[in-house]
């Protein structure tokens, strides 16, 4: 049996992940038996990140390492489209996972309503004698990646009006469909939706959360997405 490698569940979700969530929704939907092992520290993983998949053979890290490994086995999860969205499927995956997600990695780590939630969530099984510093020097390097990939160097309405251009085009898609390309889910979705989802559940009233709680269409969507493919 697989055995998807992941962060515990955490504000409702399968995983404080979404690309570990994204992961367990193409495993659902390739229809692949497989389980959970749930991990707080990747140190030891390939890529010292999750998710990673356990397979006969090895360990497959990253979430779209795990997708080409499950099509080699059969899963088409573009079935039906044309070139051309598939196109828009990869266009839509790559400003989800390599903008929007920067946001809500700023929106958990780097603002201090969440993080005092997240540090005791996250670290509880850190000594209590050594958790301060030790959470105080994670907390400082996760920001500092932001930093360089150069989300959290925007003023907040800079980057609330970079963020609002992609969520309309989100919603520009939902208008025409229930989900992004069509009447089913595809890879696209299985990206996005999750990453939409943890904007939604971060643990305290941001922005960001009232965002997505106050438009009936990405609520609505990120609702679908969990009832079509539900994972535990």
């Amino acid at each position: 049996m697989l055995t998807l490698l992941t962060f515990p569940s955490a504000f409702g979700l399968f995983s404080a992940s979404p690309f570990c969530v994204k992961s367990a929704l193409m495993l659902q939907q390739a229809g692949q038996r497989w389980q959970r092992s749930d991990l707080l520290n990747p140190g030891k993983m390939p890529h010292q990140k999750l998710p990673v998949l356990r397979t006969p053979e090895r360990l497959v890290p990253d979430s779209d390492l795990i997708r080409d490994w499950l099509e080699a086995q059969g899963a088409d999860f573009d079935k039906g489209l044309s070139d051309v969205q598939k196109a828009q499927s990869r266009a839509l995956i790559r400003m989800a996972e390599e903008h929007i997600y920067h946001h809500v990695v700023l929106d958990r780590w780097g603002n201090d309503d969440v993080w005092p939630i997240l540090r005791e969530m996250f670290f509880a099984e850190v000594p209590a004698l050594i958790r301060g510093p030790v959470t105080r020097a994670v907390r400082k390097s996760v920001v500092k990646r932001l930093d360089g990939q150069g989300v959290s160097r925007f003023s907040e309405t800079e980057r609330r009006d970079r963020l609002e251009c992609d969520l309309e085009a989100i919603s520009a898609y939902l208008w025409q469909s229930p989900f992004l390309l069509g009447d089913r889910p595809t890879a696209a979705d299985m990206s996005v939706g999750p990453i939409l989802a943890a904007m939604r559940a971060t643990p305290a009233e941001t922005r960001l959360t009232r965002r997505i709680k106050q438009d009936n269409l990405l609520n609505s969507y990120v609702d679908r997405m969990e009832q079509a493919i539900p994972v535990a």
